[in-house]
C-alpha cells in the first residue's frame, strides 16, 4: 500500500503593499498589491459585463431543490463536464448588497450578503451537473490567529481572505481597508475569487489538481503550473460572478465593477514575487476573460497553452 498525501490546504487571500516572496504552501490564495494601475489586456478596455443570460443555460437540474446536496464530485481537470459547454454561464441575478461601511459590523454584513448572492448564482449552476452543492460556512474572525481544519492562520497585512474545506475565512484585519479605501466592488471581487475556490472544491476540480500536484511535486515546474491554473481558474470565476451581477437591478454598479477591473493589474506573481498564481498580466486577463464573456468553457485554464498560464 501507498501512503496517502499530507492533506492539503488552501492559501489565504492575500493583498500586498510591496513584493513578497514566500515559499510554495497548499493553501488558495487571492494575491494583491497596490501597485500603480497600469491596465494590459488582450481584452480591451474596462470591457463590458457580458451579456445577458437570465438563466443558466445547463442541463436539467431534475428534483434538486435549493441547498440540496444531490450526486458525486467528478475528479477531472481539463475534461470537467461543467467545462465542456461552450454556452453554460451564469444567470444574471440582481445582487443586493447593503451600503459599504468601512465599520466591523458593516464589512461583516456585505460579506454576508455577497455570499448568499454567490450561492444564488452558483449553487443552480452547480446542482444543475447533479454535483454536491452546499453553500459553504462563513467566516469572521476577530483574533490575531485563527483555527481551521487546514491549520492555524495567523492575521497579518497578508492575510485578506481564506477558503478551507468549504470554510470562507474573513477577517477584518487583513483586509487593509485604510489602504484599498472604500471600493465594495474590489472586495465583492476577493470574495468572488475565494468563492471559485469553494466552486472547485464541489466539482471535484480542486480533488483532482491537488492529486496532480503531490504527484508532481508542490514546488516543481509542473506543479507550479497547476497551481498556476487552479488559480487563474477562481480568478475566471469570480469575473464571471461580477460580469453577471452588474446593472442588472440589484446594488453592482457599473462603478464597482469598472473598480475591480483595474484593481486586477495589481494583482499576480509579479506583485508577490512567486511563481504559483500567474502574472499580473494573466492574473487581469482571466478574470476579464469570465467578466465580459460569463462562458465557464472560456474558464478552461488547464487545456490553455502554458504561455497563457504563465
Amino acid at each position: 500500500m501507498t501512503t496517502p498525501p499530507p492533506r492539503r490546504r488552501h492559501r489565504s487571500s492575500r493583498y500586498s503593499s510591496a513584493l513578497m516572496a514566500f515559499s510554495l504552501s497548499t493553501v488558495a490564495v487571492l494575491l494583491a498589491g497596490l501597485a500603480v494601475f497600469v491596465v494590459v489586456s488582450n481584452l480591451g478596455g474596462s470591457g463590458g459585463a457580458s451579456g445577458d443570460t437570465s438563466a443558466p443555460t445547463k442541463p436539467d437540474s431534475g428534483n434538486a431543490g435549493p441547498g440540496a446536496v444531490s450526486g458525486q464530485k467528478v475528479l477531472a481537470l481539463a475534461d470537467h463536464p461543467i467545462l465542456q459547454d461552450r454556452d453554460a454561464s451564469l444567470p444574471n441575478i440582481a445582487c443586493d448588497l447593503p451600503q459599504w461601511r468601512r465599520d466591523e459590523a458593516a464589512v461583516e454584513a456585505f460579506f454576508t450578503a455577497a455570499e448568499q448572492c454567490l450561492d444564488k448564482a452558483w449553487g443552480p449552476f452547480l446542482r444543475a451537473y447533479d454535483l454536491p452543492f452546499i453553500p459553504p460556512s462563513l467566516h469572521f474572525p476577530d483574533g490575531a490567529r485563527f483555527d481551521t481544519a487546514c491549520g492555524t492562520i495567523g492575521v497579518s497585512v497578508a492575510t485578506a481572505a481564506y477558503y478551507c474545506d468549504n470554510n470562507l475565512y474573513v477577517p477584518y484585519r487583513g483586509l487593509q481597508i485604510d489602504q484599498y479605501g472604500d471600493n465594495p466592488g474590489v472586495y465583492l471581487a476577493l470574495i468572488a475569487h475565494e468563492y471559485g475556490h469553494h466552486v472547485q472544491e464541489i466539482a471535484g476540480i480542486m480533488d483532482a489538481v491537488w492529486q496532480r500536484i503531490y504527484q508532481v511535486g508542490q514546488v516543481t515546474p509542473a506543479g507550479l503550473d497547476l497551481s498556476r491554473r487552479k488559480e487563474l481558474q477562481a480568478q475566471c470565476f469570480s469575473g464571471m460572478f461580477l460580469g453577471a451581477v452588474v446593472d442588472r437591478g440589484g446594488s453592482v454598479t457599473r462603478d464597482m465593477y469598472e473598480k475591480a477591473w483595474r484593481d486586477q493589474d495589481t494583482r499576480g506573481d509579479n506583485t508577490s514575487g512567486s511563481h504559483d498564481h500567474g502574472t499580473n498580466v494573466h492574473y487581469a486577463a482571466w478574470w476579464r476573460k469570465g467578466a465580459q464573456f460569463n462562458r465557464i468553457a472560456q474558464c478552461n485554464t488547464f487545456s490553455a497553452p502554458a504561455s497563457e498560464v504563465s
